[in-house]
């Protein structure tokens, strides 16, 4: 068919509009197949139409897409971008001007006055893949790990391989695999609820809310996909299920952990994402001093790292980089004259000129089996993972007791529930005093963010909740982030420990060996310079590095 001779008509046009929706297809594109156009001709009828600027390919590629306010999995879902032009304006570019939901979705993230533009489906692709750092090594040209991209056991995640993909279902997941690994989440959270599918990421340890997907078919259908992806059974839905499964993704393999957990409204799905070469190029050169450490901490932690023999346990909840400081610590003193054997679950990081040995309960190598084994292997440091049951503390602590420097992580909240700890495992106490070099209690807290940091007031209710007064605060430097497009709108960029230390000293030994309070034990570790984690996160928030609010999330007061 020849194309008009005049500007489309509202009916001819709204006509298209329904052919293209039903056929789930760009109202642009179907102009062009209608009328025999070329993309630009289809595009400035269809933008002459509806009032809105025509982004052709030179327009297009004179902007540059912000993922930080719409992000990478949501542009290729919905088929919209985010981007900027030479004046930093914010432009949201769309394929179908009637797409309700990427518009209202758009103006809900965005956080800031946008202008809407109207680009070829094609053009938009380009765009996207134009951008797109490491795309040619996402699929697979130059070499190395990339290769086992081919693998069908490894999903292979780049921008062209979701843009293509027909299935929705498998574009969404693919596309939250790849936006999340962009962003650096740890972790990635599909929750089903009454409404459908809601996505959530765990960056810098806190959760944010990414998308919600309408429709619980959607969600039911994106949890069977994860299933299919990590070889679970897909017809099983009452109990839990655990798997893994791994995507290829810039040049390198990456793991992730899957648990699939039912809940009123289905099934919500958590995936871990563990990238052990990122991890271990971030390893090389970390130092305690890269983590935060300063000060008296740095210097007491270097000191048991140090030490010829005995045990340095470090404690925390989970997420809290208890191992990230252990390995940090080894590789301080890992100069090649010693033996040093780690055994873990699972090896997070790869270090060079260590023997790291991976626990296989599956396959009878727990925690207690493999630290016996170590031990005749003639090593000088020993790192166990974790201390989860009392054959393993008592290991350790023989192990400490007979010339190896133990190094270690326990669950617990503060450096003192770690000594009742093993105490109620059945330790004896003279025996883990003995063992025992020093303690460490750590949090991880995020930092302001720089680019958008800006002095700030806290409210009198806020200082109350904190357990200060204004008196208290006279000198300090409050200051909090606006939030921003390098902080994807938090107000916080990065994180850094805190550490609360107990070096033990014979006074500290014969209290526990006595079975003293907790209360005298306190006040003898504070004799000795034992600073409790509060006040060292508050002396964050005193140099302006942190606000109260995140202290508050964890630390407790008082």
């Amino acid at each position: 068919m020849n194309a008009p001779q005049t500007p489309l008509s509202a009916d001819v046009l709204a006509g298209l509009r329904r052919e293209a929706q039903a056929a789930g297809q760009s109202i642009v594109l179907r102009v062009q197949e209608q009328f025999g156009l070329d993309a630009d001709t289809a595009l400035r009828m269809v933008a002459a139409q509806t009032r809105l600027p025509a982004f052709d390919m030179a327009a297009l590629n004179a902007l540059t897409p912000d993922f930080n306010r719409l992000g990478f999995s949501e542009a290729a879902r919905r088929h919209c971008v985010a981007a900027r032009d030479g004046t930093s304006k914010l432009w949201l570019l769309l394929t179908d001007p009637w797409d309700s939901a990427a518009s209202a979705y758009a103006a809900h993230v965005l956080g800031e006055p946008f202008r809407t533009g109207l680009a070829h489906p094609a053009d938009l692709a380009a765009l996207l893949a134009r951008h797109e750092d490491g795309l040619r090594a996402m699929e697979g040209v130059g070499g190395g790990k990339v290769q086992n991209a081919a693998d069908p056991g490894i999903e292979s995640l780049s921008f062209a391989s979701i843009a293509e993909d027909a299935s929705p279902v498998v574009r969404l997941v693919r596309s939250t695999l790849y936006d999340a690994l962009k962003a650096g989440a740890s972790d990635i959270h599909l929750e089903t609820d009454a409404r459908g599918l809601t996505v959530k990421y765990r960056i810098d340890g806190v959760l944010s809310h990414v998308a919600q997907i309408a429709g619980t078919d959607v969600a039911e259908q994106a949890v069977s996909r994860i299933k299919v992806m990590s070889e679970l059974d897909i017809a099983e839905r009452r109990v839990p299920q655990d798997g893994r499964f791994k995507v290829a993704m810039q040049g390198r393999e990456v793991d992730v952990r899957v648990s699939v957990m039912p809940s009123v409204f289905g099934e919500d799905a958590v995936l871990r994402i563990l990238d052990r070469q990122a991890l271990s190029e971030e390893l090389a050169g970390l130092t305690l001093e890269g983590l935060g450490y300063a000060g008296t901490s740095l210097a007491r932690i270097r000191k048991l790292a140090a030490e010829p023999y005995g045990m340095l346990l470090v404690t925390g909840p989970t997420g809290s980089g208890k191992t990230t400081t252990l390995y940090a610590a080894i590789s301080e003193i890992n100069h090649g004259r010693d033996k040093i054997v780690t055994i873990e679950d699972p090896v997070e990081y790869q270090l060079p000129g260590v023997l790291q040995i991976p626990v296989n309960e599956k396959k009878g190598l727990s925690f207690a089996r493999g630290l016996r084994s170590i031990l005749r292997h003639d090593p000088d440091k020993i790192m166990v993972g974790e201390i989860r049951d009392a054959d393993t503390a008592q290991i350790a602590v023989q192990s400490a007791l007979t010339g190896h420097l133990v190094f270690t992580t326990v669950h617990a909240n503060n450096v003192f529930d770690v000594i009742g700890r093993f105490i109620h495992m059945g330790v004896d106490p003279y025996s883990f005093v003995s063992a025992l070099n020093g303690i460490v209690a750590q949090r991880l807290v995020r930092m302001t963010c720089q680019h958008c940091a800006q002095a700030a007031t806290p409210n009198a209710e806020l200082l109350e909740l904190s357990g200060l007064s204004v008196d208290d605060t006279r000198d300090y430097n409050f200051r909090q982030g606006a939030g921003c497009g390098h902080c994807r709108g938090s107000g916080y960029k990065g994180r850094r420990a805190v550490a609360e230390i107990l070096l033990l000293t014979d006074t500290l030994r014969e209290l526990v060996v006595a079975r003293a309070p907790i209360g005298q034990i306190k006040e003898a570790a504070t004799r000795g310079g034992t600073r409790n984690l509060r006040d060292e996160a508050l002396a964050l928030v005193k140099a302006g590095d942190t606000t109260l609010e995140e202290i508050n999330r964890v630390t407790l007061v008082g």
